[in-house]
């Protein structure tokens, strides 16, 4: 067995706001008495969200939201106020609103394959772990949806304090694993939060790409979780 370890992603790989960040979001907009539709979240989400760097820059933001709870607050404060200014309404109680949704665990839901891949990868012999950019209640969120205790390493940028992309945070993974980087797998759904800076490391990368936003370039790619023990069987 080449591979020892295989390392996930959290947000947008294992875990994702229920039923939908497009949907969740206009669910909360509703129930305060605003009217509103995932498809208009969605829209504005795809325009909006390949800029917000730039967005943050022009508001003096830093760009580190998992580093400190601060940071979080005004991070996604500024972004739900951003999407509801495109949606047309001004009401910054509803920001914060949003930023409570959001930031409560019961609004969030494993993907359906991801208990079937933890229990395949287990029973192949492979240690799990976890590798990502997440506020630090992510690990009470992982315990309570029973998941915790798979992974034999873990760690999440906002308790370590430093975020992808540095390569800070797999070096850091794979020396708590005690592994080198030619004997782990990365898995995560951004090629430039998790495929380059795992690379850089020397970990095998694999890009889930649940919804087919990119193109194969030659780097490993799967689009649901149920394939990802066939690859690691072939690194």
């Amino acid at each position: 067995m080449t591979i020892e370890v295989v390392f996930f992603d959290a947000g947008g790989t294992i875990l994702d706001p229920y039923p939908s960040f497009p949907e969740l979001f206009a669910a909360t907009c509703v129930a305060r008495g605003i009217d509103m539709d995932a498809d208009r979240v969605r829209e504005v989400q795809e325009r909006v969200a390949p800029h917000l760097v730039e967005l943050l820059d022009e508001a003096g933001l830093d760009h580190g939201p998992t580093l400190s709870p601060e940071a979080s607050r005004a991070f996604w404060t500024f972004t739900y106020t951003r999407f509801l200014a495109e949606l047309n309404i001004d009401d910054p109680a509803m920001a914060q609103a949003l930023y409570e949704k959001f930031s409560d665990p019961t609004s969030y839901r494993l993907y359906d394959d991801v208990r079937p891949t933890f229990d395949a990868l287990a029973g192949a012999g492979y240690r799990l772990g976890l590798i990502s950019n997440f506020d630090s209640w992510l690990e009470k969120m992982l315990v309570e949806m029973e998941v915790g205790h798979v992974f034999d390493t873990a760690v999440i940028s906002g308790v370590e304090g430093v975020e992808k992309p540095d390569p800070a945070l797999y070096e850091l993974a794979l020396e708590r694993a005690r592994v080198d980087g030619s004997r782990a797998v990365h898995v995560g759904d951004s090629p430039v939060m998790d495929i380059e800076p795992a690379s850089k490391v020397g970990m095998t990368p694999v890009l889930l790409d649940r919804i087919g936003r990119y193109s194969d370039d030659g780097v490993r790619r799967i689009t649901k979780l149920d394939e990802l023990v066939a690859v690691v069987d072939s690194v």
